[in-house]
């Protein structure tokens, strides 16, 4: 698989067969990851891989949470800002719509939709997950820099035929993960990676992109200048 059919395909698959994925395939995964860019070569993410019975309990003691009504444990971190602006807020919405009308819900039926989104302390069945974890410390730019790490570990598991999805909910259960973990108390709870190989009878619609002239400005000779003040040369300069 090249690099562009690795993106093309990486997608959010919300369900996985119980098929074992080897140890060495994970090994090989992030052995490669490590090499994913970091600003001064910080690598400040730490990550935890659990499988078999590990993950069996995390999801077991996540799963008598939610059975009891447990509220979710302290934002450690915003997830989204408090009053999305558009186009953000229409983006968001309209994923909801489409992920949740697949699945026959309608809007007005939350008792339905919180049932759909336990799915994901389950890992939408998946036999492995991945808990990527960053030192409290660190400020913005190094979280971009887990983000960077993880979609390098998520475009690798495409070439080795594997499938995954981002779980920040993991986040609101970020006391029952570290019950299973013990992660020194020096590092914070980004997401949950749910890794396995997709079940393709589960297989909802993908979610469309923003049209590149969105997100994209191109700047090149060919661009119209708006700015047609004369710009006068530095001083000591003609």
């Amino acid at each position: 698989m090249d690099v562009y059919e690795a993106v093309r395909s990486r997608r959010a698959v919300r369900g996985f067969t119980d098929r074992h994925v080897p140890r060495e395939t994970l090994e090989r995964v992030l052995s490669a990851a490590a090499w994913a860019p970091s600003g001064s070569n910080l690598q400040p993410w730490h990550a935890y891989v659990l499988t078999g019975g590990p993950l069996a309990e995390l999801k077991k003691r996540a799963g008598e949470r939610l059975a009891v009504g447990d509220l979710w444990d302290r934002a450690e971190y915003e997830m989204y800002p408090p009053a999305l602006k558009s186009p953000y807020r229409e983006r968001r919405a309209a994923f909801g719509e489409q992920r949740y009308g697949a699945l026959g819900i309608p809007r007005e039926d939350v008792e339905a939709r919180q049932r759909a989104a336990s799915a994901n302390w389950d890992c939408f069945g998946a036999p492995a997950a991945l808990f990527c974890y960053i030192d409290r410390t660190m400020g913005l730019p190094q979280w971009s820099d887990a983000g960077m790490y993880l979609q390098t570990v998520m475009l690798l598991l495409r070439a080795e035929g594997l499938h995954s999805c981002t779980q920040m909910a993991w986040a609101k259960f970020h006391r029952t993960v570290a019950e299973v973990l013990s992660p020194p108390d020096g590092l914070i709870l980004f997401c949950g990676l749910s890794i396995g190989f997709e079940d393709v009878a589960a297989a909802g619609p993908r979610t469309g992109r923003a049209p590149l002239e969105e997100t994209v400005t191109f700047v090149d000779d060919h661009t119209p200048s708006r700015h047609n003040a004369h710009i006068p040369p530095a001083k000591g300069m003609s």
